[in-house]
């Protein structure tokens, strides 16, 4: 196992009800944005019992926060919370609400001198200084509510890119299983395969010994893959919602990545695919892992197999024909989750020439655990995923 230090300091409030504990998690005299995106927290009624809740509290609202969160879009916010005076955040949705209230609260304090987008280009190296925030999650995937991680679109120019800052780490994320109940399917589908992937690019690299976050892993894995199915046929299971939101949130705080080689490849692959083509972010990933896998078989050999037994109980045949049927797996379990595996599946044209350009420019080119995939292994990684 690898050295590693891991700081996890999001409190969680987990379970039905728990929305009703967020007025004690906020600061009294704080100046409150509550950031949101579309009308589902409207219809549900969610945004209006969060209004009662903090009922006292100086709040302002900014909504239209969409999936894959732009970075034209955030920049509104960015002003608000600079005129306003902003010093508290609650972001109330999914991964693309955090990860843009992350945005926010690090370019509400940046260098003025700068242009904003410098956080993205410089992967949040230069944030000095956040306003604190707080979520109620809505939609279990990207496990943002407890990491320091987020991705922003810029649509003028293409682009799709990430930081990190432990000044963006949410102080506190209220989780209820129950506010999952109305997502539409599709919603519920990618949040699955987002996390089950998430998990599989800590735990598919090579093994260093580490028998724990192994096995945390690999119960995610199992959980997800048995879960996921149930909640498009049972939407209001609760022990189902449950074990769904709670393996997303683990997917990502750093637990099972802690002391273990990691391989993002899939991500930065795939975040090319959503900015050229608009694709979910869970679709690119969908399309993007399998052929990743096979490609690089031989330098994830070892944890292949272990994943073939382990998660999904393949135990006969050669190595080859193991692997080749923890890959199938892999592929089959996203198809029922109804999220198509090949890029033909949702565009005319790949335009590979045009991603791979986009990757270099964003300075992709020693990609995976061992830096070894460069642009001409992704080339061949797209034309597979085709």
């Amino acid at each position: 196992m690898n050295n590693f230090i891991l700081h996890t300091p999001t409190k969680v409030l987990f379970g039905k009800g728990q929305v009703a504990q967020l007025r004690g998690q906020i600061p009294a005299d704080a100046r409150i944005l509550v950031t949101y995106g579309g009308g589902s927290v409207v219809r549900s009624g969610l945004l209006e019992q969060i209004r009662s809740e903090l009922a006292g509290l100086t709040l302002f609202e900014f909504g239209g926060i969409e999936p894959n969160p732009t970075y034209e879009t955030l920049m509104g916010a960015v002003e608000l919370a600079r005129a306003e005076k902003i010093d508290f955040l609650l972001a109330v949705g999914g991964g693309s609400v955090l990860d843009g209230t992350k945005f926010i609260a690090a370019a509400a304090h940046y260098d003025p001198a700068k242009d904003p987008w410098h956080i993205l280009e410089t992967v949040g190296g230069e944030v000095a200084s956040a306003i604190p925030l707080g979520s109620v999650l809505t939609l279990p995937a990207t496990g943002s509510e407890m990491n320091m991680g987020a991705v922003i679109t810029r649509k003028s120019t293409g682009d799709k890119q990430h930081f990190f800052s432990p000044l963006v780490m949410p102080r506190f994320a209220v989780l209820d299983p129950v506010l999952t109940y109305t997502l539409p399917a599709r919603q519920v589908a990618n949040g699955v395969v987002d996390a089950f992937i998430h998990t599989l690019e800590q735990y598919l690299t090579y093994p260093v010994n580490a028998k724990v976050q192994d096995r945390f892993a690999e119960g995610l894995l199992l959980t997800l893959a048995e879960e996921g199915p149930k909640a498009l046929v049972e939407p209001e299971n609760y022990d189902v919602r449950a074990n769904i939101m709670w393996s997303a949130t683990l997917a990502l705080n750093g637990l099972i990545g802690a002391g273990v080689p990691q391989d993002w490849a899939t991500h930065m692959l795939g975040h090319e695919i959503t900015a050229l083509h608009g694709l979910d972010h869970a679709q690119t990933l969908a399309v993007v892992l399998p052929a990743l896998l096979d490609a690089k078989r031989e330098q994830k050999r070892a944890k292949l197999l272990q994943y073939a037994e382990r998660v999904w109980d393949l135990r006969s045949g050669s190595e080859a024909e193991l692997i080749d049927g923890a890959i199938k797996a892999t592929r089959d379990f996203f198809e029922r989750m109804g999220i198509k595996t090949r890029l033909r599946d949702y565009v005319a044209d790949a335009n590979i020439d045009t991603l791979l350009a986009k990757l270099e420019e964003h300075g992709m080119t020693a990609l995976g655990e061992h830096g070894d995939i460069d642009l001409v292994q992704s080339r061949h990684i797209y034309e597979a995923a085709w």
